[in-house]
């Protein structure tokens, strides 16, 4: 397939952090307005993206979390927050997007004086804003944070099942994995469940196949976000292949973190080839730098992933 097919078909993206898909100009232009721009390391567009390619040599996730410093004090405010979550859907829209799930922890944006429902209400003003817009779907998955008190994680649950009927359609956990096991929230995702919330968890990208396991056990994931290092358990493999739960995978997000050594090496061929359902996303497209059609394109010349199985 071209790379001009690719970007022809009718595509989703499940895997997407606000926080880490902001347009560079924006970045820019929101550090202006707020008094900011000392805190960025470039003040031009040019510099800005030399100092991004930075992220591809990220030692560990841990690492690469640290990126987030740039974006996060910039979504203090309704009108920020709502920009750049139209500005995300918009981008989808462009390469023919048809259903988005964007995730973001709203107690990041709580620094200022907002309350996480009035971050809420502001991303989907700018999805509604989209949707109106444009050819696409907008939804929404609330993180909780790994290296977070259980408490704030049951917060965020409570926020996204108070938000069910308005456009949530997961709960999820994210952050750093190391030293901070999913089990360790699970007052957030009962209550999630109990509510009838999916689940989703990042797992598996920079810890083992015991990360999936947990998720999945302990916590009732329906679905596991990276799960890049399933295949060194082969009856785990067996399981997700038996039960059909869906794999949000990010290729280049796992190259850059070193959870792979390259895209030639990356098993999402393995889980493929097992018949395990498999999402191919961004992670964050200004981190990575990349698009879902590019994250598609990669797979398919990169990864041995062909024009059936990537259709």
């Amino acid at each position: 397939m071209t790379k001009e097919e690719i970007f022809a078909l009718p595509k989703a993206e499940l895997h997407v952090h606000l926080d880490g898909s902001l347009r560079l100009s924006s970045i820019l232009e929101l550090a202006a307005e707020q008094g900011k721009l000392e805190m960025l390391p470039a003040q031009t567009e040019d510099e800005l993206w030399e100092i991004l390619k930075q992220v591809d040599d990220s030692p560990t996730l841990e690492a690469y979390l640290t990126w987030f410093s740039y974006t996060i004090p910039l979504l203090q405010s309704h009108e920020s927050i709502s920009r750049v979550a139209f500005e995300l859907a918009e981008d989808n829209a462009l390469e023919n997007v048809k259903y988005l799930e964007v995730r973001y922890a709203p107690i990041l944006s709580t620094e200022e004086g907002l309350s996480m429902e009035e971050v809420m209400d502001a991303i989907f003003e700018g999805f509604h804003k989209a949707e109106k817009q444009y050819d696409i779907i907008c939804r929404f998955i609330v993180c909780g944070l790994r290296d977070r008190f259980e408490s704030a994680s049951l917060q965020q649950a409570e926020l996204a099942v108070n938000y069910k009927d308005k456009g949530i359609v997961a709960f999820d956990l994210a952050g750093g994995e190391a030293g901070n096991p999913a089990k360790q929230h699970l007052s957030a995702f009962y209550h999630a469940v109990n509510n009838l919330l999916n689940i989703t968890i990042h797992a598996g990208e920079a810890w083992g196949p015991e990360s999936i396991h947990q998720a999945l056990t302990y916590c009732h994931a329906n679905r596991i976000g990276h799960g890049t290092t399933l295949f060194k358990d082969p009856k785990l493999v067996e399981y997700f292949r038996d039960h059909q739960i869906p794999l949000e995978i990010c290729p280049t997000s796992n190259v850059q973190t070193h959870v792979v050594n390259s895209f030639e090496e990356h098993p999402l061929k393995i889980y493929a080839d097992a018949q395990i359902p498999i999402t191919i996303n961004t992670d964050n497209r200004l981190f990575s730098r990349t698009t879902v059609t590019e994250e598609l394109w990669r797979v398919h010349t990169l990864c041995s992933i062909s024009e059936l199985q990537l259709r």
